[in-house]
Protein backbone atom coordinates (compact mmCIF):
# COMPACT_ATOMS: atom_id res chain seq x y z
CA UNK A 1 0.00 0.00 0.00
CA UNK A 2 2.54 2.50 0.58
CA UNK A 3 4.66 1.29 -1.87
CA UNK A 4 1.76 2.38 -4.22
CA UNK A 5 1.21 5.52 -2.61
CA UNK A 6 4.36 7.21 -3.17
CA UNK A 7 4.58 5.79 -6.48
CA UNK A 8 1.50 7.50 -7.28
CA UNK A 9 2.71 10.95 -6.13
CA UNK A 10 5.53 10.54 -8.14
CA UNK A 11 3.98 9.45 -11.56
CA UNK A 12 0.57 9.85 -13.71
CA UNK A 13 0.87 6.06 -14.62
CA UNK A 14 1.72 3.29 -12.02
CA UNK A 15 1.57 0.06 -13.27
CA UNK A 16 1.01 -3.41 -10.65
CA UNK A 17 2.16 -6.48 -12.87
CA UNK A 18 2.01 -9.50 -11.10
CA UNK A 19 0.47 -13.30 -11.28
CA UNK A 20 -2.71 -13.84 -11.85
CA UNK A 21 -4.90 -14.69 -8.71
CA UNK A 22 -1.97 -12.68 -6.07
CA UNK A 23 -3.70 -9.95 -4.62
CA UNK A 24 -3.51 -7.02 -7.32
CA UNK A 25 -6.86 -6.44 -7.52
CA UNK A 26 -8.06 -6.95 -3.79
CA UNK A 27 -5.07 -4.26 -3.12
CA UNK A 28 -6.19 -1.58 -6.14
CA UNK A 29 -9.94 -1.94 -4.49
CA UNK A 30 -7.97 -0.54 -1.33
CA UNK A 31 -7.97 2.42 -3.18
CA UNK A 32 -10.75 2.56 -4.89
CA UNK A 33 -13.78 0.75 -4.85
CA UNK A 34 -14.83 -1.67 -7.98
CA UNK A 35 -18.17 0.31 -7.99
CA UNK A 36 -16.72 3.69 -8.81
CA UNK A 37 -17.56 4.72 -12.26
CA UNK A 38 -13.28 5.24 -11.98
CA UNK A 39 -12.81 1.23 -11.96
CA UNK A 40 -12.54 -0.90 -15.11
CA UNK A 41 -12.33 -4.40 -15.01
CA UNK A 42 -11.17 -5.55 -18.81
CA UNK A 43 -12.59 -9.06 -18.10
CA UNK A 44 -16.40 -7.20 -17.34
CA UNK A 45 -18.42 -6.59 -20.69
CA UNK A 46 -19.88 -3.17 -18.73
CA UNK A 47 -16.28 -1.85 -18.24
CA UNK A 48 -15.81 -3.15 -22.03
CA UNK A 49 -18.63 -1.47 -23.69
CA UNK A 50 -17.95 1.98 -20.96
CA UNK A 51 -14.91 1.73 -23.41
CA UNK A 52 -15.90 1.77 -26.58
CA UNK A 53 -14.63 5.08 -27.19
CA UNK A 54 -11.95 5.31 -24.88
CA UNK A 55 -10.79 8.76 -25.03
CA UNK A 56 -14.20 9.75 -23.99
CA UNK A 57 -14.64 7.54 -21.32
CA UNK A 58 -11.31 8.35 -20.05
CA UNK A 59 -10.59 12.05 -21.18
CA UNK A 60 -13.45 13.36 -18.12
CA UNK A 61 -12.22 11.63 -15.18
CA UNK A 62 -10.38 13.33 -11.96
CA UNK A 63 -8.63 11.70 -9.15
CA UNK A 64 -7.34 7.87 -9.45
CA UNK A 65 -8.83 5.73 -12.30
CA UNK A 66 -8.19 1.53 -12.03
CA UNK A 67 -8.19 -0.29 -15.24
CA UNK A 68 -7.65 -3.90 -14.13
CA UNK A 69 -5.93 -6.90 -16.45
CA UNK A 70 -5.00 -4.39 -18.97
CA UNK A 71 -3.34 -6.99 -21.13
CA UNK A 72 -6.48 -7.54 -22.78
CA UNK A 73 -6.53 -4.02 -24.25
CA UNK A 74 -3.18 -2.77 -25.31
CA UNK A 75 -3.91 -0.38 -27.46
CA UNK A 76 -4.56 1.57 -24.63
CA UNK A 77 -1.58 2.44 -23.64
CA UNK A 78 -0.96 5.23 -26.45
CA UNK A 79 -4.15 6.54 -25.26
CA UNK A 80 -2.68 7.20 -21.58
CA UNK A 81 0.57 8.80 -22.74
CA UNK A 82 -1.43 11.46 -24.51
CA UNK A 83 -3.60 11.67 -21.08
CA UNK A 84 -0.72 11.86 -19.06
CA UNK A 85 1.21 14.70 -21.05
CA UNK A 86 -2.48 16.50 -20.68
CA UNK A 87 -2.06 20.39 -19.62
CA UNK A 88 -4.74 20.38 -16.49
CA UNK A 89 -5.30 16.66 -16.83
CA UNK A 90 -6.20 15.56 -13.19
CA UNK A 91 -6.14 11.97 -13.63
CA UNK A 92 -4.02 9.52 -12.49
CA UNK A 93 -4.12 5.79 -13.65
CA UNK A 94 -3.26 2.24 -11.45
CA UNK A 95 -3.44 -0.07 -14.41
CA UNK A 96 -3.22 -4.06 -13.34
CA UNK A 97 -1.37 -6.54 -15.26
CA UNK A 98 -1.05 -10.38 -15.26
CA UNK A 99 1.71 -10.71 -17.67
CA UNK A 100 5.09 -9.34 -18.46
CA UNK A 101 6.43 -9.51 -21.79
CA UNK A 102 5.04 -7.72 -24.33
CA UNK A 103 2.61 -6.32 -22.02
CA UNK A 104 6.08 -4.50 -20.47
CA UNK A 105 7.31 -4.28 -23.77
CA UNK A 106 3.85 -1.86 -25.25
CA UNK A 107 4.00 0.28 -21.84
CA UNK A 108 7.81 1.01 -21.97
CA UNK A 109 6.99 2.06 -25.55
CA UNK A 110 4.02 4.33 -25.04
CA UNK A 111 4.98 5.79 -21.40
CA UNK A 112 8.02 5.82 -21.22
CA UNK A 113 9.42 8.09 -18.34
CA UNK A 114 5.82 8.13 -17.33
CA UNK A 115 5.09 5.34 -15.54
CA UNK A 116 6.56 3.48 -12.41
CA UNK A 117 6.35 -0.32 -12.13
CA UNK A 118 5.50 -2.81 -9.06
CA UNK A 119 5.68 -6.00 -9.04
CA UNK A 120 3.50 -8.15 -6.74
CA UNK A 121 3.99 -12.14 -6.00
CA UNK A 122 1.43 -13.27 -3.51
CA UNK A 123 2.19 -13.30 0.43
CA UNK A 124 5.61 -13.40 1.02
CA UNK A 125 7.42 -15.18 4.82
CA UNK A 126 8.18 -11.36 5.37
CA UNK A 127 4.31 -10.78 5.84
CA UNK A 128 2.89 -13.85 7.34
CA UNK A 129 6.20 -14.13 9.43
CA UNK A 130 8.39 -17.56 10.12
CA UNK A 131 5.96 -19.20 12.81
CA UNK A 132 4.41 -20.34 9.36
CA UNK A 133 7.22 -21.23 6.99
CA UNK A 134 6.33 -24.55 7.00
CA UNK A 135 3.02 -24.06 5.85
CA UNK A 136 4.01 -21.21 3.23
CA UNK A 137 6.87 -23.14 1.58
CA UNK A 138 4.03 -26.19 0.97
CA UNK A 139 1.01 -24.28 0.27
CA UNK A 140 2.77 -21.46 -2.04
CA UNK A 141 2.25 -17.32 -2.06
CA UNK A 142 -1.25 -17.32 -3.50
CA UNK A 143 -3.61 -16.63 -1.06
CA UNK A 144 -6.46 -18.63 -1.86
CA UNK A 145 -4.17 -21.28 -1.76
CA UNK A 146 -2.29 -20.04 1.83
CA UNK A 147 -5.66 -19.47 3.09
CA UNK A 148 -7.35 -22.46 2.53
CA UNK A 149 -8.93 -24.12 5.28
CA UNK A 150 -7.67 -27.78 4.14
CA UNK A 151 -4.66 -29.46 2.07
CA UNK A 152 -7.53 -31.09 -0.10
CA UNK A 153 -8.66 -27.31 -0.40
CA UNK A 154 -5.33 -26.16 -1.16
CA UNK A 155 -4.65 -28.47 -3.45
CA UNK A 156 -7.67 -28.57 -5.52
CA UNK A 157 -7.66 -24.83 -5.68
CA UNK A 158 -4.10 -24.80 -7.24
CA UNK A 159 -5.16 -27.72 -9.81
CA UNK A 160 -7.80 -25.30 -10.99
CA UNK A 161 -5.58 -22.16 -11.01
CA UNK A 162 -3.41 -23.94 -13.24
CA UNK A 163 -6.20 -25.56 -15.70
CA UNK A 164 -8.02 -21.85 -15.72
CA UNK A 165 -4.42 -20.07 -16.85
CA UNK A 166 -3.45 -23.04 -19.69
CA UNK A 167 -6.95 -23.18 -20.33
CA UNK A 168 -8.46 -19.75 -20.45
CA UNK A 169 -5.64 -16.85 -19.54
CA UNK A 170 -3.46 -17.98 -22.28
CA UNK A 171 -6.01 -17.92 -25.44
CA UNK A 172 -7.28 -14.24 -23.62
CA UNK A 173 -3.91 -12.90 -24.10
CA UNK A 174 -3.85 -14.54 -27.95
CA UNK A 175 -1.27 -17.35 -26.83
CA UNK A 176 -1.86 -20.55 -29.40
CA UNK A 177 -0.26 -23.18 -27.43
CA UNK A 178 -2.02 -25.98 -27.16
CA UNK A 179 -2.99 -26.20 -23.16
CA UNK A 180 -2.14 -29.94 -23.47
CA UNK A 181 0.95 -29.19 -24.55
CA UNK A 182 1.82 -26.48 -22.14
CA UNK A 183 0.70 -29.03 -19.57
CA UNK A 184 3.33 -31.87 -20.07
CA UNK A 185 6.07 -28.82 -20.85
CA UNK A 186 5.50 -27.46 -17.23
CA UNK A 187 4.97 -30.40 -15.72
CA UNK A 188 8.50 -31.53 -16.95
CA UNK A 189 9.80 -27.70 -16.10
CA UNK A 190 8.95 -29.31 -12.04
CA UNK A 191 11.66 -32.13 -12.78
CA UNK A 192 13.93 -30.12 -14.32
CA UNK A 193 13.14 -27.11 -11.17
CA UNK A 194 16.51 -25.16 -9.61
CA UNK A 195 18.60 -26.62 -13.08
CA UNK A 196 20.78 -25.50 -15.43
CA UNK A 197 18.08 -24.80 -18.45
CA UNK A 198 18.80 -26.79 -21.63
CA UNK A 199 15.94 -26.72 -24.12
CA UNK A 200 17.37 -29.98 -26.18
CA UNK A 201 16.15 -32.41 -23.40
CA UNK A 202 12.33 -30.98 -23.13
CA UNK A 203 12.25 -30.58 -26.58
CA UNK A 204 13.02 -34.30 -27.57
CA UNK A 205 10.91 -35.88 -24.95
CA UNK A 206 7.98 -33.68 -25.99
CA UNK A 207 8.73 -33.81 -29.89
CA UNK A 208 9.37 -30.01 -30.84
CA UNK A 209 11.98 -27.85 -31.77
CA UNK A 210 14.51 -26.45 -29.23
CA UNK A 211 12.92 -23.01 -30.23
CA UNK A 212 9.56 -24.13 -29.41
CA UNK A 213 10.72 -25.72 -25.99
CA UNK A 214 12.19 -22.05 -24.94
CA UNK A 215 9.20 -20.34 -26.81
CA UNK A 216 6.95 -22.19 -24.22
CA UNK A 217 9.12 -20.85 -21.36
CA UNK A 218 9.44 -18.06 -21.89
CA UNK A 219 5.31 -17.78 -22.05
CA UNK A 220 5.42 -19.32 -18.74
CA UNK A 221 8.30 -16.48 -17.24
CA UNK A 222 5.94 -13.79 -18.66
CA UNK A 223 2.98 -14.84 -16.80
CA UNK A 224 4.99 -14.73 -13.83
CA UNK A 225 5.13 -18.50 -13.56
CA UNK A 226 8.48 -19.30 -13.96
CA UNK A 227 12.10 -17.52 -12.99
CA UNK A 228 14.89 -17.92 -15.60
CA UNK A 229 17.78 -16.52 -12.93
CA UNK A 230 21.04 -15.90 -16.00
CA UNK A 231 24.36 -16.54 -15.31
CA UNK A 232 26.98 -14.49 -13.56
CA UNK A 233 29.82 -14.20 -16.27
CA UNK A 234 33.58 -13.35 -14.29
CA UNK A 235 36.49 -12.39 -16.46
CA UNK A 236 38.08 -15.48 -15.19
CA UNK A 237 40.26 -18.76 -16.82
CA UNK A 238 37.64 -20.77 -15.80
CA UNK A 239 35.00 -22.18 -18.25
CA UNK A 240 31.59 -20.77 -16.80
CA UNK A 241 28.40 -21.98 -17.14
CA UNK A 242 26.06 -19.43 -19.89
CA UNK A 243 22.29 -20.85 -19.50
CA UNK A 244 19.97 -20.09 -16.63
CA UNK A 245 18.56 -21.70 -14.46
CA UNK A 246 14.65 -22.49 -14.18
CA UNK A 247 12.79 -22.30 -10.94
CA UNK A 248 8.85 -22.50 -10.32
CA UNK A 249 8.05 -19.27 -8.82
CA UNK A 250 5.58 -20.55 -6.52
CA UNK A 251 6.37 -23.63 -4.53
CA UNK A 252 2.48 -24.49 -4.10
CA UNK A 253 2.62 -24.58 -8.02
CA UNK A 254 5.71 -26.77 -7.76
CA UNK A 255 4.65 -29.45 -5.81
CA UNK A 256 1.28 -29.49 -7.09
CA UNK A 257 3.24 -30.05 -10.19
CA UNK A 258 4.86 -32.95 -8.66
CA UNK A 259 2.52 -34.61 -6.65
CA UNK A 260 3.26 -33.37 -3.39
CA UNK A 261 -0.21 -32.88 -1.40
CA UNK A 262 0.77 -32.77 1.91
CA UNK A 263 4.21 -32.57 4.60
CA UNK A 264 4.34 -36.12 4.05
CA UNK A 265 5.08 -36.17 0.50
CA UNK A 266 7.28 -32.94 0.58
CA UNK A 267 9.75 -34.70 2.71
CA UNK A 268 9.74 -37.89 0.99
CA UNK A 269 10.35 -36.39 -2.19
CA UNK A 270 13.55 -36.72 -4.32
CA UNK A 271 13.11 -32.42 -5.20
CA UNK A 272 13.20 -31.76 -1.08
CA UNK A 273 15.98 -30.05 -1.60
CA UNK A 274 15.23 -28.62 -4.92
CA UNK A 275 12.14 -27.43 -3.85
CA UNK A 276 13.59 -25.81 -0.64
CA UNK A 277 16.47 -23.71 -2.74
CA UNK A 278 13.82 -22.55 -4.70
CA UNK A 279 11.91 -21.35 -1.81
CA UNK A 280 14.60 -19.67 -0.34
CA UNK A 281 15.68 -17.90 -3.78
CA UNK A 282 11.85 -16.20 -3.84
CA UNK A 283 12.30 -15.22 -0.12
CA UNK A 284 15.59 -14.06 -0.76
CA UNK A 285 14.92 -11.64 -3.75
CA UNK A 286 11.80 -10.26 -1.91
CA UNK A 287 13.95 -9.46 1.19
CA UNK A 288 17.07 -7.49 -0.37
CA UNK A 289 15.55 -6.84 -3.49
CA UNK A 290 18.97 -6.69 -5.47
CA UNK A 291 19.58 -4.11 -8.31
CA UNK A 292 20.47 -7.67 -10.05
CA UNK A 293 20.11 -11.29 -9.26
CA UNK A 294 21.99 -14.08 -10.71
CA UNK A 295 23.79 -17.61 -10.10
CA UNK A 296 27.21 -18.77 -10.90
CA UNK A 297 28.70 -21.97 -12.23
CA UNK A 298 31.54 -23.43 -13.26
CA UNK A 299 32.60 -26.43 -15.25
CA UNK A 300 34.72 -27.61 -12.98
CA UNK A 301 32.09 -27.55 -10.35
CA UNK A 302 32.23 -24.44 -8.41
CA UNK A 303 29.27 -22.97 -7.63
CA UNK A 304 26.72 -20.97 -5.83
CA UNK A 305 23.49 -20.43 -5.67
CA UNK A 306 22.79 -16.23 -5.68
CA UNK A 307 25.44 -13.72 -6.54
CA UNK A 308 23.48 -10.25 -5.31
CA UNK A 309 24.28 -6.81 -6.47
CA UNK A 310 23.03 -4.37 -4.43
CA UNK A 311 23.68 -0.27 -3.73
CA UNK A 312 27.20 -1.33 -5.79
CA UNK A 313 27.91 -4.49 -3.34
CA UNK A 314 28.68 -7.86 -4.20
CA UNK A 315 27.14 -10.37 -1.96
CA UNK A 316 26.53 -14.13 -2.42
CA UNK A 317 23.68 -16.64 -0.99
CA UNK A 318 23.35 -20.22 -0.66
CA UNK A 319 20.70 -22.24 0.28
CA UNK A 320 21.43 -25.52 2.38
CA UNK A 321 18.32 -27.91 3.41
CA UNK A 322 20.28 -29.63 6.37
CA UNK A 323 20.89 -29.08 10.11
CA UNK A 324 24.43 -28.44 10.22
CA UNK A 325 26.11 -25.93 7.43
CA UNK A 326 29.59 -25.89 6.57
CA UNK A 327 32.18 -24.04 4.47
CA UNK A 328 32.32 -25.73 1.40
CA UNK A 329 35.23 -25.55 -1.75
CA UNK A 330 32.71 -23.76 -3.64
CA UNK A 331 32.52 -20.95 -1.26
CA UNK A 332 35.90 -20.38 -0.88
CA UNK A 333 36.07 -20.21 -4.64
CA UNK A 334 33.32 -18.08 -5.20
CA UNK A 335 34.12 -15.79 -2.63
CA UNK A 336 38.68 -15.18 -3.86
CA UNK A 337 36.68 -15.50 -7.85
CA UNK A 338 33.97 -12.98 -7.41
CA UNK A 339 35.42 -10.63 -5.07
CA UNK A 340 31.95 -11.08 -2.63
CA UNK A 341 32.15 -8.93 0.29
CA UNK A 342 29.67 -11.68 2.16
CA UNK A 343 28.29 -15.11 1.71
CA UNK A 344 25.00 -16.31 3.79
CA UNK A 345 24.11 -19.46 3.99
CA UNK A 346 20.03 -19.82 4.66
CA UNK A 347 19.38 -23.09 6.48
CA UNK A 348 16.52 -24.56 8.26
CA UNK A 349 18.19 -24.16 11.96
CA UNK A 350 17.54 -22.09 14.88
CA UNK A 351 20.91 -20.45 15.04
CA UNK A 352 23.05 -17.54 13.40
CA UNK A 353 26.92 -18.48 13.09
CA UNK A 354 29.66 -17.78 11.40
CA UNK A 355 31.64 -20.42 9.01
CA UNK A 356 34.77 -18.65 8.01
CA UNK A 357 35.76 -15.14 7.36
CA UNK A 358 32.59 -13.44 5.42
CA UNK A 359 30.49 -16.31 5.54
CA UNK A 360 27.31 -16.94 7.98
CA UNK A 361 25.12 -19.15 8.17
CA UNK A 362 21.67 -17.88 8.53
CA UNK A 363 18.29 -19.24 9.84
CA UNK A 364 15.32 -19.05 7.78
CA UNK A 365 13.58 -17.64 10.22
CA UNK A 366 15.79 -14.76 10.30
CA UNK A 367 14.57 -13.75 6.73
CA UNK A 368 11.47 -11.83 7.96
CA UNK A 369 13.77 -9.26 9.79
CA UNK A 370 14.90 -8.33 6.44
CA UNK A 371 19.15 -8.05 8.25
CA UNK A 372 20.05 -10.60 5.85
CA UNK A 373 23.66 -8.98 4.98
CA UNK A 374 23.57 -6.53 7.86
CA UNK A 375 24.24 -2.76 7.38
CA UNK A 376 23.72 -1.19 4.47
CA UNK A 377 21.98 -3.71 2.76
Amino acid sequence: MKAIRAALARRRVVMLIGPRQCGKTTLAREFLPETSANYFDLEDPLSLARLDEPMTALGSLAGLVVIDEVQLRPELFPLLRVLADRKGYEGRFLILGSASGDLLRQSSESLAGRMETLTLRGFSLGELGASVAQRHWLKGGFPLSYLASSESDSVAWRKDFIQTLLQRDFPQWGVRTPAAALWRFWTMLAHYHAQVWNAAEPARALGVSESTARRYLDLLSDAFMMRQLPPWHANLRKRQVKSPKVYIRDSGLLHQLLGIRNERDLFTHPKLGASWEGYVVEEVLDVVRPDEAYFWATHQGAEIDLVLRKNGRMLGAECKRTDAPRMTPSMRVALEDLELERIVVIYPGKKRFALAPKVEAVPLDELPDGELFGAAE
